[in-house]
């Protein structure tokens, strides 16, 4: 078996979330191959050979793989995916924009957000929110899946030698044109690379109060800023911020969640944390079943509190 690992990128360096999908690739058996579509990507190419457990990176290097748009890197995969038994892409917005496509033209069912690799053509992965497990055994010759990064645990960034080769990229399809994109610059870690997360809810009731009590604590913990969809659907927080089933799924070392109710779809996003802290005035509130630590009380008195607590 030899597997290919699709690897996201930003032409200069990988991406976290490939080496959790390299990970689940190692488990599934055979030479793990990577492929890096970009321009001016030997950068990441580079990287991408130092990943423990890579047999080769596969570098598909134009301009029309610039922006990684979707149609572009598809038609580069499938000029080599009858080389492969398995094509493995992080479940990431850039995974689910490319593997669809791929499954599609290779008339194979997607396998899709798997956790678990039970052996070479069986798999797990969360439905219903995370509340059952489906196993799925699939026949196809060549399969197709996106990994969920939070069910692997990342495979070492050094420590491999894999040689580099060049391939020939996919001519342009012509059918998108990448036209602008907006970055947003945070101060503090990103909600998927993050250790610690603190998050907010509707019950900060606006922007202003969730800056004023959320930041001060996450500048304290040096944590990422994340938000529950009520909160980000409310405009307290731009969407980039949003936890949940429909935003980041995040298994981290502190999951801090303030003001929030925990609506099934959040915790879909966070519940494999380590540690979760909850802090909310409803004590019925369903984030406390989850909750390792739970404290009842007022977060615009509570909080503060903390933030000088651990000043002391």
């Amino acid at each position: 078996m030899t597997i290919l690992v699709i690897a996201e990128h930003d032409n200069a360096s990988i991406k976290a979330a490939t080496l959790n999908t390299v990970a689940a690739a190692s488990k599934i058996g055979g030479d793990v191959h990577v492929l890096v579509a970009g321009s001016n990507a030997q950068g990441a190419a580079d990287a991408a050979a130092k990943i423990a457990g890579v047999g080769k990176v596969l570098l598909a290097d134009a301009p029309q793989l610039a922006e990684g748009p979707a149609e572009n890197v598809e038609g580069t995969v499938l000029n080599i995916a009858k080389d492969y038994t398995h094509i493995l892409a992080p479940a990431t917005a850039y995974g689910k924009n490319i593997a669809p496509r791929i499954a599609a033209h290779l008339d194979v069912a997607q396998i899709s957000d798997i956790t678990v690799v039970d052996s070479a053509d069986t798999f797990e992965r969360p439905i219903y929110a995370g509340n059952a497990i489906a196993i799925v055994q699939s026949i196809d010759p060549i399969k197709v899946i996106t990994v969920r990064a939070t069910g692997f645990d990342p495979v070492a960034a050094e420590g491999g030698g894999a040689s580099v080769e060049s391939i020939e990229a996919a001519p342009n399809a012509g059918i998108s044109q990448f036209v602008s994109r907006e970055m947003t610059k945070l101060g503090r870690p990103e909600l998927t690379s993050a250790n610690i997360i603190v998050s907010g809810g509707r019950g900060l009731g606006n922007g202003e109060n969730y800056a004023q009590v959320l930041e001060s604590l996450a500048d304290k913990l040096g944590a990422a800023l994340g938000a529950s969809r009520a909160a980000v659907d409310a405009g307290y927080v731009p969407n980039d911020y949003q936890v949940g089933q429909t935003g980041k799924i995040v298994a981290l070392q502190l999951y801090v969640a303030v003001g929030i109710s925990g609506a099934i779809q959040h915790l879909a996003g966070m519940k494999d944390s380590k540690v979760i802290v909850a802090i909310n005035k409803d004590p019925e509130a369903p984030i406390f079943s989850v909750a390792d630590y739970g404290l009842v009380g007022d977060l615009f008195s509570v909080v503060p509190e903390l933030v000088k607590a651990i000043d002391n």
